[in-house]
């Protein structure tokens, strides 16, 4: 692949070394692009790709935008572990970095091709539906969930200035998802044959997607014509915690004993949260999600499990 100028196209992708930004990163080599990375703090790496700079520095973010002058950019960057303990470091990411990734390419005169910022599904709240689509109101139910949301509203400030697509992702998980994730644990309590494992409240329910289909979502929303719209990532069916317990344990034959821990509840859990990928399907039809029982076979190590390139 190419750009305008003949040169290969070049991809900016913020976070490109955490769990998303990987399996986004071997989508985009496959389409043709060369990926770069940024972080929102410095970080060694010994990897070519990286260009590591500080998201939350307008001066680092301006240096950047003007050296690399990206075709795209996908912006991932973010503090996303809902528990994370400095609540004023999810406005200064999520929000104030943000801004500054927009505010460098109109200050440095660059207008990239697409670029894709990463919210979340938890700007939507607790909300009682059988699937939520982007119109449904947002109420946000803890500090993570109302970055996003003071995010998303800021950036649609730039809607006329630069071609931006939001996208919600609901739920996602898959191979090298942190274990302080929910079905990471667990399967990593299957996996290590554990008798007992501790959690909170397993009636929750979730819209859980493969990593590898959001990176696939990723990879066409940045080659289609759209622009200026939002849309959820996600599957439009929902499994409790309960149920992945189950299909778990009928995968691995390996039965567990759950304990909750009333210090893993909380009280702004979001009980059910499930959405409709009509919107996405509709923009992207070549994406296909992964049914999640195919998910856990992979996680788990358990028979065969298709890559999500073999689905497309």
């Amino acid at each position: 692949m190419t750009s305008r100028s003949g040169q290969s196209v070049q991809t900016l992708v913020t976070g490109r070394r955490g769990f998303t930004g990987a399996y986004l990163s071997d989508v985009l080599h496959a389409a043709g692009h060369t990926v770069v990375s940024g972080s929102y703090k410095d970080a060694s790496s010994a990897d070519s790709r990286d260009t590591d700079f500080d998201i939350t520095s307008i001066e680092q973010c301006r240096r950047v935008i003007d050296e690399l002058r990206p075709d795209y950019i996908v912006h991932l960057a973010a503090i996303s572990f809902v528990g994370h303990a400095n609540d004023l470091e999810f406005y200064h990411v999520n929000v104030l970095g943000t801004l500054n990734l927009l505010q460098a390419c109109e200050d440095v005169g660059h207008t990239p091709r697409k670029i894709l910022i990463a919210s979340s599904a938890n700007v939507y709240g607790n909300v009682e539906s059988a699937a939520i689509d982007e119109q449904f109101p947002l109420a946000p139910v803890n500090h993570y969930a109302a970055s996003k949301m003071a995010m998303e509203a800021m950036v649609r400030t730039w809607s006329e200035r630069l071609p931006i697509v939001i996208t919600r992702p609901f739920n996602y998980t898959g191979v090298g998802q942190s274990e302080r994730f929910l079905v990471p644990k667990i399967v990593s309590h299957f996996l290590k044959r554990e008798p007992v494992i501790s959690l909170g409240n397993i009636d929750v329910a979730r819209d859980f997607s493969d990593v590898r289909f959001v990176a696939q979502v990723y990879g066409a929303l940045l080659e289609s014509d759209v622009a200026g719209e939002t849309f959820n990532v996600c599957t439009g069916q929902p499994y409790s915690l309960a149920q992945i317990l189950e299909l778990c344990g009928e995968l691995t034959g390996h039965k567990i004993r759950v304990e909750v821990n009333p210090a893993f509840v909380r009280k702004t859990d979001v009980k059910t949260l499930v959405g409709s990928p009509a919107r996405l399907l509709a923009q992207v039809p070549t994406a296909k999600p992964i049914p999640f029982d195919e998910t856990l076979r992979w996680m788990l190590g358990v028979g065969p499990s298709l890559d999500a390139a073999e689905r497309n």
